[in-house]
């Protein structure tokens, strides 16, 4: 999408899972108001990995696939990776984020809101898909519940 040369103008701009992995969000962004005219939506889906905290992080890990069940999720590598670490939940997510270069949901929020009119914003869930037995209802629910943080979001705007 950085370097995208258009030939006309995009009616609206839908980004799912994607923000908190490029090297720099407000170019993105500001890419994004390049490639649109006034008025044009955006959606965005992301995850904020800073509010996966530990409840959350167990509830998943409880409902992921029994080890050779399944080929291993992301999910499992991490609960892996977090018990031979020997660091709090906190800790170890933090450390890989900063390794992984990942940005917070804080910071494309603000990038999102500096540059778009926001509509409408509210968590969603996320992890579903890699949970044997858990549906987006499910997850939903304990979002709800206040059982799992909302650790992703959806972003409804429109470019001014």
């Amino acid at each position: 999408f950085e370097s995208l040369e258009p030939e006309g103008a995009f009616d609206a701009v839908v980004a799912s899972a994607s923000l908190h992995h490029v090297d720099d969000v407000g170019r993105v962004l500001d890419r994004a108001l390049e490639v649109t005219g006034p008025g044009a939506p955006i959606v965005v889906l992301e995850w904020a990995w800073e509010r996966f905290d530990e409840p959350s992080a167990r509830w998943c890990f409880d409902r992921l696939a029994r080890d050779g069940d399944a080929e291993p999720s992301w999910l499992q590598a991490h609960r892996e990776r977090w018990r031979s670490s020997g660091l709090s939940w906190s800790a170890y997510l933090a450390g890989w984020a900063t390794g992984e270069r990942l940005h917070t949901g804080r910071r494309m929020l603000d990038a999102l809101d500096r540059r778009f009119t926001r509509m409408d914003l509210r968590p969603v869930p996320y992890f579903f898909d890699d949970l044997v037995g858990t549906t987006f209802d499910d997850e939903q629910a304990a979002i709800d519940a206040g059982t799992v943080a909302g650790s992703a979001f959806r972003y409804v705007a429109v470019r001014p």
